[in-house]
């Protein structure tokens, strides 16, 4: 992802980066010796590097938008320029099932000047990737523009971050990735911030008590889930930003499967039951129920991988885009294979759509059949139409079982909460931001702050958010001349929304 506004503030700012480490939490039946949830595993923490704002801006703009980017910077200043220093952390935390695991994250801390005194914790979750080996403390790693916007954007700004890795990634003995499992997710953030805090004692360095909570994408739920995680538990959250995150899961999974299929589907599908049959049990008896015979062995292992997943894709491990076959299950889902997007949805999801069906696909069609079958007998009261709004009251196959247990239309905040992305995204599709606004406005109490920003609609007069709207409109365009309606679907999600998002975020934390 990149991220425009942040760039300008790289201009004054010199960081020195540093990571947060592994952990692993015990489950109740540790011993008395083993460590705990939330503990530090490495005191002090590990110095990462030093890296100046001009090798981190040239970072983020030697792009293909590179130019677009810095006339955006010009118009989207930032000011304050700390000198940041991240920390890689190592703490216990949890796996799927309770188990002790290991898990790592980066501590971005900010001095100077204009940062002197308590600042206050930006606590971030990160969006999906394959790669095991992801490490968002490394500010030299190709796939860590999130790392590096965190730092310029926040942490140069005067306030820490805070950032895991999840579990099953970096350095985590963890064997897989509890992808979507809100509990799990939500420990995994509660115990990186609590080490974090340890860390920032021994480094003599204090917050002033105030917490905030985003993330993007995947983050965008775990976000969400923490923020809930956080309140139920009595802790503080001054604020929560989740961004573009598949919330309504119950809803979205319906979507999927009735042939809503959206970009990089195989590749979430693969984490998604990975997770949940590790978590529950319940998604498949044998592999072969749900995953096609050539990618049925070690399915349950692929994802996330050392091996970078293109060449996934090319070993035949994993199809590119096809998650179901182009034959419907039954005649009468032909018009589902692939769907046609709902009257409320824009029609360039058709091309979406389309690409998930194919043959070499991923996904057997009894498998598929059952889900639909089930998912008609007892729909999701938001897909395909709004009823309820709330996810099927008694799902029978477990993998739509689980999606109920980790949706997110069961809580209000009792902090303000701003809900960004983009309504033609044609990879967490907006429905996700547009169902938990519809459930916060029957059921928040008339006290509570809630905005909702879609970056891809016109600015109004008076807009809080007209900057980045405008500046999405102009980034939109630019990806448009380059690469036309596929070029724009295929920025959409990962590149031309987080900047703008990230950017509207900062500036709502900075207003609590």
């Amino acid at each position: 992802m990149i991220h425009n506004r942040t760039l300008w503030l790289a201009l004054s700012a010199t960081l020195v980066i540093y990571g947060c480490g592994n952990s692993s939490q015990p489950a109740a039946s540790m011993s008395a010796t083993s460590p705990s949830r939330g503990q530090l595993l490495q005191s002090p923490p590990t110095e990462a590097g030093t890296f100046s704002a001009g090798d981190l801006l040239a970072d983020l703009t030697g792009g293909a938008m590179g130019s677009e980017l810095q006339q955006l910077l010009q118009q989207l200043p930032l000011s304050v320029g700390c000198t940041v220093t991240i920390y890689h952390l190592e703490y216990q935390t949890v796996g799927g099932t309770n188990e002790p695991a290991t898990a790592s994250g980066a501590l971005m801390v900010p001095s100077g000047v204009a940062c002197a005194g308590p600042s206050p914790i930006v606590l971030y979750a990160h969006g999906t990737t394959p790669d095991k080996g992801f490490n968002i403390a490394d500010m030299g790693a190709s796939d860590n523009a999130e790392g590096l916007l965190l730092a310029l954007l926040f942490a140069s700004e005067g306030y820490i971050v805070v950032a895991p890795n999840y579990a099953g990634y970096d350095t985590s003995d963890l064997p897989y990735h509890p992808y979507l499992n809100g509990a799990q997710q939500s420990k995994d953030m509660i115990d990186c911030l609590t080490a974090a805090q340890t860390a920032l004692a021994t480094l003599g360095v204090s917050s002033n008590h105030k917490v905030f909570i985003t993330g993007y994408s995947q983050g965008g739920f775990v976000a969400m889930q923490t923020h809930s995680a956080m309140q139920a538990a009595g802790m503080t959250v001054t604020a929560s930003a989740p961004m573009s995150g598949p919330y309504a899961l119950a809803a979205f999974g319906d979507a999927v499967f009735e042939g809503e299929v959206g970009s990089s589907e195989t590749e979430n599908v693969v984490l998604l039951t990975t997770s949940y049959q590790h978590s529950y049990g319940n998604v498949y008896a044998n592999a072969t129920d749900l995953f096609e015979a050539p990618y049925a062995a070690g399915a349950d292992e692929l994802l996330p991988s050392t091996t970078p997943i293109s060449t996934l894709y090319s070993e035949g491990k994993l199809p590119q885009s096809a998650l179901f076959s182009s034959t419907p299950p039954a005649p009468q889902y032909a018009a589902l294979t692939p769907a046609t997007p709902l009257a409320t949805q824009p029609a360039n999801l058709a091309l979406v759509f389309a690409q998930g069906f194919g043959t070499g696909n991923l996904v057997t069609n009894s498998y598929r059949e059952t889900y639909i079958q089930d998912a008609q007998a007892q729909p999701d009261g938001g897909f395909p139409t709004v009823t309820t709004g709330l996810p099927a009251a008694a799902p029978v196959t477990g993998i739509r079982d689980d999606l109920k247990l980790n949706d997110l239309r069961d809580w209000v905040p009792a902090a303000p909460v701003l809900l960004c992305a983009g309504a033609n995204d044609p990879t967490v599709f907006y429905i996700n931001t547009e169902l938990m606004q519809d459930y916060w406005t029957k059921n928040a109490p008339t006290s509570a702050s809630i905005s909702v920003l879609d970056v891809d609609s016109p600015a109004t007069v008076g807009d809080p958010y007209a900057v980045e709207k405008v500046g999405f409109a102009a980034a939109k365009a630019a990806a448009q001349v380059t690469g036309g309606d596929a070029g724009v679907l295929a920025d959409y999600h990962a590149t031309l929304v987080p900047p703008f998002c990230f950017f509207a975020v900062k500036s709502f934390f900075d207003s609590h």
